[in-house]
């Protein structure tokens, strides 16, 4: 399993931040469709979601992370598929749909850090940072990369949200 600090945040302008990410990225931004389908889980801290880009593309994303505002350390797992219909149907059958979430995403990468630019369907528009931890890494070295960036993105501590988007959808 993969490890990286993570926050949300609601920003007023997906152009607005991206200015900025432009001038900070090592990489970007890259245009990516995304149609999440959470599944659901006994704990609320786990998630299991299909990506779908494509009808051939996808991928199953088991994750873990607190629900709590601001910076929180996620676990997470892979897995690619090509058969993403499928799968979606096992799935649900299985353990039923939690949500679906579709969302186009810009995509820059300042350094480790993956920002995500978010325009999500039913939402608004938001940010994203995931801060790539190495293994064994302390959290708090993620943690204050994370808070470096958004002040540099113009982003305040207010506008940090909890919770996945399907939350957020369902809630």
């Amino acid at each position: 399993m993969a490890r990286n600090i993570e926050i949300k945040a609601r920003i007023d302008s997906v152009d607005r931040v991206a200015s900025i990410a432009l001038t900070l990225a090592d990489q970007g931004p890259i245009e990516i469709a995304q149609d999440d389908t959470f599944f659901r889980c006994n704990d609320s801290a786990d998630r299991l979601k299909l990506r779908t880009f494509a009808p051939d593309r996808a991928e199953l994303i088991f994750y873990r992370r607190a629900n709590s505002t601001g910076p929180k350390e996620s676990f997470y797992l892979i897995t690619p598929c090509s058969t993403p219909d499928v799968l979606r149907e096992s799935l649900t059958l299985a353990w039923g749909q939690a949500g679906r979430v579709r969302k186009q995403r810009r995509l820059f990468i300042v350094g480790r850090t993956r920002v995500h630019l978010d325009r999500v369907e039913g939402l608004g528009e938001f940010l994203e940072l995931e801060v790539v931890l190495e293994e064994g890494e302390p959290a708090e070295a993620g943690t204050a990369e994370a808070h470096a960036l958004m002040s540099q993105l113009g982003i305040s501590i207010d506008q940090l949200v909890q919770g996945a988007y399907v939350d957020l959808i369902n809630g």
